[in-house]
Order: structure tokens, then sequence, then C-alpha cells
């Protein structure tokens, strides 16, 4: 069942989802001060995934309100590595202000060495970064420049089987992206011609343990823009799932999907071997062949995030009422991640 939400508060007066469904914008209207659940368990941020099939770069704020985090990643898939650095601030509880809707509002993380900054205003994005020590007591800097080209995005309110536990969240996928970063005594430009950026917009509350997968892919595929947001694992997803298909400026709502990735006899997962991504139906129908594993553990004992987060190369198709699009040779990433917050 695929429930459409209608616009209006996103929680009521219990501090539960007024409506459990997706939509394609936000419809409904998130307000941190209607939460009635312990604000301990507040989770949101913003990511940003920026890439084309040569590089790509990530950048996230977020406030978990035991933590908070801000982190840089840059990935060299032609000759295959990544760099991951992050600065951590504990106890952070709302304090990093995330703005409630993901039309408007600026977020700046800084504690002197390390600072993001993410600009939003009218369809367009600009990022800066700056940090002084970013990997071997070497300076990092980016600048990048975001344009929305499209109206649709993946909306989704998420019900946890616990009262006042939920998650709002947006995708944007298949907006144009140009700019650079300089590290290691190097300039990497982005053109807007083959480079597109997605947008992980989420804020909730969430229970302890949770484990999630997620792609998502934005890029260009017979001379069309194509994105997609495939995804499964957490909370009562018995109203909409979050998968849906962005082809030619236009939205399509999916169905069903599930990651098969390989396993060892003992049960061990093989990330880097050939995953395939399908619907029951094989309406979703892909393969994908990583190129770099990200993995980037938090442990603290009792709060722990154990990332995989893999980028290769997508191909296959996705059908869809009368369309069947084509994924060819794109570069993007598939997930699987355990959270224990």
């Amino acid at each position: 069942m695929q429930h459409k939400l209608k616009k209006g508060p996103l929680l009521d007066e219990n501090g539960n989802l007024s409506e459990a469904g997706f939509a394609f914008s936000m419809v409904k209207d998130y307000d941190r001060k209607a939460i009635k659940a312990r604000k301990s368990r507040i989770k949101e941020w913003d990511y940003y995934y920026i890439g084309n099939n040569s590089r790509g770069v990530a950048f996230t704020i977020d406030d978990n309100s035991l933590y908070g985090l801000g982190s840089v990643s840059i990935l060299d898939f032609e000759k295959p590595g990544y760099i991951t650095k992050s600065n951590m601030k504990f106890f952070t509880n709302g304090k990093v202000n995330f703005p409630s809707n993901s039309s408007e509002g600026d977020i700046t993380w800084n504690d002197g060495n390390f600072y993001l900054h993410f600009v939003n205003k009218d369809k367009k994005r600009v990022i800066d970064v700056n940090i002084i020590k970013y990997h071997k007591d070497m300076p990092f800097e980016a600048h990048f420049e975001l344009e929305e080209i499209m109206d649709d995005s993946m909306v989704i309110a998420t019900p946890f089987n616990k009262k006042a536990h939920f998650y709002y969240n947006e995708k944007k996928n298949c907006m144009k992206a140009k700019g650079y970063y300089i590290f290691n005594d190097e300039r990497i430009e982005f053109s807007d011609k083959d480079t597109r950026a997605i947008l992980d917009w989420g804020r909730g509350v969430w229970t302890y343990k949770n484990t999630w997968y997620w792609s998502g892919l934005s890029g260009i595929s017979d001379g069309k823009e194509v994105g997609f947001n495939l995804g499964y694992g957490f909370g009562d997803t018995s109203k909409a799932s979050e998968n849906m298909l962005f082809y030619d400026k236009e939205a399509y709502k999916l169905e069903d999907v599930e990651f098969k990735i390989p396993q060892d006899e003992k049960g061990n997962y093989l990330y880097m071997e050939p995953w395939k991504v399908q619907s029951k139906d094989l309406s979703i129908n892909l393969e994908f062949k990583p190129i770099i594993d990200r993995h980037d553990d938090t442990n603290f004992i009792i709060l722990k995030s154990l990332q995989h987060q893999v980028f290769g190369v997508f191909n296959g198709t996705i059908k869809v009422k009368d369309l069947e699009v084509k994924i060819d040779n794109i570069v993007s990433f598939a997930e699987r991640v355990t959270n224990y917050w």
C-alpha cells in the first residue's frame, strides 16, 4: 500500500505522526517543539553527496542530541580510495539549530579547525568548507553550488513501533552541481555538465537500534536526467515505501526493493562483491559493481554507528507505468548501516 500524505502538521497532540505515508514534496510541517519523546532521542541531519563517474564528495552536519557531527569525505573512483574526517561534539541537544524545512535556512558547523556552511535559498544551495588540518595536517577547502532542476522529491513519514517515535525524511535528487575542492596541493574541479547532487534531509525520534539499506543515484542516461531513491529496513513502512524513480524531471512511486549483498558461508557480508538491487517482480532490476567500501565506524560502546557506504557502478533497468528507464554505467552508492544511538 502506498498512502499519499496530505498537507498539515506532522505530529498530533501526543507527538505521534498525524499521518504515515509518502509525498512528492514536504507537505507536512515539522516542529521540534511538538515532539513529546525524550529530547535525547531526537536526530536531525543534512547530508549532501556530490559526484560524477570520476570523483565524489560527501558533506554531513548532524545533531543526534547526545552528540553532533560535522563530516567530510572525498572519494576517488579512478584510483580507488577515500578519506573521511569528522569532528564531534557531545550533548549538542538541538544547539546546531537545524531549519524545520528543506526549502530555506542555513546551517553552520564550526569548531575553529572544522568549518562547514550550508546556504539554502530559492532552489540554489551553496556549500563552503574550510578545515585547517584535514588529513596528515594538510588543509582542505571546498566550494560547491547546487541547483534544483526538479520540482518533485521523495518525502516519507515513517512511524516506529514505539509511542512518539517517527522519521520524517526528504531526498532531493538530480541537483546540478559545480565547484571544487583543494587538498594536497591539488584542485579538483566539478562541472555541472556531468556532476549531480543528492540531499538527504532527516528529522525524527529514533529507537535505539536500527539497520537500514539505502541507495541514491543521480546522473544522465540516454541524454535524460535520471535518478532514484531506494531503501528499507527500519520503522513501520506498511503505509508507504521510500522507493522512487526520477526521470526527465518527473517522479514515479515504486514498490518494494531488496539489496542482495553476497555473503560467505558464515553469513558475513562481502561488500566488495557484485550486488543485485531488485524488486520481487523485477521492475527494479539493477546490478551494482563496487569500487570503494567507505567503511567508517563510530564506537563509543553504548553509541555505535557501523557503516558500509559502498560506491560503485550501476547498470540495469527500472520499469514503471509505461516507462522502461535504463541505468547505464552510473557511479553512485548503496549502503548498509547499523546504528546504536
